[in-house]
C-alpha cells in the first residue's frame, strides 16, 4: 500500500529570513499564541454528523482552513430522528427535511396505562422528525458548501505531537491507501467509541447500545403514526431506558436502548415489538440497525489542541436519550471558539483556549441540564413502579407544558412558582404510591418544602417582588 502525506505550506510562523528549506524536507514548527504568517490555522475534523459537519462549517466560515474526515457520506447513526423546534431556525434547517410535525405523542407504562402527552402544544409547536441520512448529507453539504475540504476516508488514527511547538498527524486510510494530514487543531466528532478519544487518553466511560427497525406499515397503519410518537417503559422493554416508535417518510422506527443489560437488548427489541404487535401488523422490516450511545460526559473533553464534541464527548442526555441537537450545539460552539481564540485563524491557539472559549462555556449552559436528566433516569427508570410513577405524572397537564417548553426550545421554561411547588409534592405523592419512597421520607421532605415556601413568601413581601431566596 502507497503512503501520501499532507504537509501545511508554509511551515514557518512569524520568523524573520527564515532559512530555506527544501518542500520534502521542510518541517513544520509552530510558536504557540504568536500570530501565523503566510497562512491560516488548519484545522481537522474528524466525523462528519452533526456535530462534526456543524463544527466544520463555523470553522470554514470563520476563516479557517478545514478538513472535515468522514468514513461513509451515505450511512447514517441508527436514530429516533426527533429534533427540537429550536434547532430549524437556529441551524438553518430547511423545512423539507422534516419528514413528519408530531403533535401527538402518547407515553405507554408497564400495564398497559397511556398518557396524552402533548395536549398543551401551541398550534404552531411540533417536535421534527427526519432521517439521520438526510440532515447529515444537507449539513455536510453545506458545511463543503462555505469552504470546508470534504475527505471520503477512513480515520485510523491521530499521532500527538511531543511538544507543544509541533503539528498533530492525522492518519487515514483511502480505499486500501494511507494518507496523512498535519493540522494545528483536531475536533473528535466520531461518536461513542471515539479514536480521537482513544488518541488523547480521554478517559473511559459507559456507554448504551440502541437497537432499531425501520418498519415500512400499511397505508391504513402508518395513517395512524401521521403525526403521532410513542413512547413505551417496562421491564419487558428495557431495564433503564425506553422503547419508541417514531414516524418517517414512509415507514416507523421501532427500538430501544440499554445500558446495563447490553447483551440482551434484541430481547428487548422483540419486547417492544411485543406491545405493539397489532399496531405493525402487515409491516416489513427495511433495515436494521444498533449503535453505541454515551451514558455521560467524559472524564477529558479538552487536551492539547484536541476538543471532543457530540458523542465523542458524550452529550447524550440520560432519561430523554437526546443527541442530535447537543451534537450539533456543541460542534458549532468548538468550531467558533477556535475562531474567536485565533483571530480568525490568525493566531496560533491552546489549550487554554479551548477550556476557556469552549468547554467552559458548554458547561455553565448545559451541565446542569445533563445532571437533572441523569437523576431523573436514576429515580424513575430503575423500576416499573418508578416508570408507573412517571407515566403518571406526564398526565399532568403543568409537567407537559414545562417540559415541552424547555425541550422545543432549549430553555430553561420560566414557571409558575406556586405551580412549580406543587408539582414537587406530586412528584412526591407518585412516587410515594410507587413505593419509590417511603412516607417518613416524604415527611422529611415536605416540611423542609414547607420552610422553603414560608422563606420564599417572606422574600416576596420583603422586596416588593417575586424571587428566590437570596438571589
Amino acid at each position: 500500500m502507497s503512503t501520501q502525506t499532507h504537509l501545511l505550506l508554509p511551515r514557518t510562523l512569524l520568523i524573520k529570513s527564515p532559512k530555506k528549506i527544501p518542500p520534502s524536507k521542510q518541517r513544520f514548527t509552530i510558536t504557540s499564541n504568536q500570530l501565523i504568517h503566510g497562512r491560516k490555522l488548519r484545522a481537522a475534523v474528524i466525523g462528519g454528523g452533526p456535530a462534526g459537519s456543524c463544527a466544520a462549517d463555523a470553522l470554514a466560515c470563520g476563516g479557517i482552513e478545514t478538513f472535515l474526515i468522514e468514513r461513509s457520506p451515505a450511512g447514517a447513526k441508527p436514530c429516533g430522528g426527533a429534533i427540537p423546534l429550536c434547532m430549524l431556525n437556529e441551524f438553518s434547517i430547511p423545512l423539507d427535511l422534516i419528514d413528519r410535525k408530531v403533535t401527538q405523542m402518547k407515553i405507554i407504562s408497564p400495564s398497559n396505562l397511556t398518557v396524552d402527552f402533548g395536549k398543551t402544544l401551541k398550534s404552531h409547536e411540533y417536535i421534527a422528525m427526519l432521517r439521520r441520512e438526510v440532515l447529515d448529507s444537507y449539513l455536510r453539504s453545506r458545511a463543503q458548501s462555505n469552504g470546508a475540504n470534504l475527505v471520503t476516508a477512513l480515520f485510523t488514527h491521530l499521532e500527538v505531537p511531543g511538544s507543544i511547538y509541533d503539528p498533530y498527524i492525522v492518519h487515514y486510510n483511502v480505499n486500501g491507501s494511507k494518507h496523512s494530514i498535519e493540522a494545528d487543531v483536531v475536533i473528535g466528532a466520531d461518536g461513542a467509541n471515539s479514536r480521537v478519544a482513544i488518541s488523547i487518553d480521554a478517559g473511559d466511560y459507559k456507554c448504551a447500545i440502541a437497537f432499531q427497525e425501520r418498519i415500512k406499515l400499511p397505508e391504513e397503519k402508518m395513517d395512524y403514526y401521521r403525526n403521532l410518537a410513542e413512547m413505551y417503559v417496562g421491564n419487558d422493554i428495557s431495564p433503564d431506558f425506553y422503547g419508541w416508535v417514531f414516524p418517517k417518510c414512509d415507514h416507523v422506527a421501532v427500538g430501544t436502548g440499554t445500558v446495563s443489560s447490553k447483551q440482551d437488548i434484541k430481547l428487548y427489541q422483540r419486547g417492544i415489538r411485543d406491545r405493539v404487535r397489532k399496531k405493525i401488523d402487515g409491516g416489513k422490516v427495511i433495515k436494521v440497525e444498533a449503535h453505541p450511545i454515551p451514558e455521560h460526559p467524559r472524564p477529558m473533553r479538552v487536551r492539547g489542541r484536541v476538543a471532543l464534541v457530540g458523542d465523542s464527548a458524550g452529550y447524550v442526555t440520560k432519561c430523554s436519550g437526546e443527541g442530535i441537537y447537543f451534537a450539533a450545539k456543541s460542534g458549532r460552539m468548538c468550531g467558533e471558539a477556535i475562531v474567536n481564540a485565533s483571530m480568525n485563524g490568525k493566531r496560533m491557539i491552546n489549550e487554554e483556549d479551548l477550556k476557556r472559549e469552549y468547554l467552559k462555556k458548554w458547561d455553565e449552559k448545559y451541565i446542569t441540564t445533563f445532571r437533572f436528566l441523569d437523576l431523573l433516569q436514576k429515580v424513575f427508570y430503575g423500576s416499573n413502579a418508578g416508570r408507573e410513577a412517571l407515566v403518571e405524572l406526564c398526565g399532568d397537564e403543568y409537567v407537559q407544558k414545562m417540559t415541552f417548553d424547555s425541550y422545543l426550545y432549549k430553555k430553561i421554561a420560566a414557571g409558575d412558582r406556586w405551580e412549580d411547588v406543587k408539582m414537587v409534592f406530586s412528584t412526591f405523592g407518585s412516587l410515594i404510591r410507587a413505593n419509590i419512597i417511603g412516607q417518613e421520607t416524604a415527611v422529611f421532605i415536605a416540611l423542609w418544602g414547607a420552610v422553603f415556601i414560608a422563606l420564599w413568601g417572606l422574600d416576596i413581601l420583603g422586596r416588593g417582588e417575586v424571587g428566590l431566596v437570596g438571589r
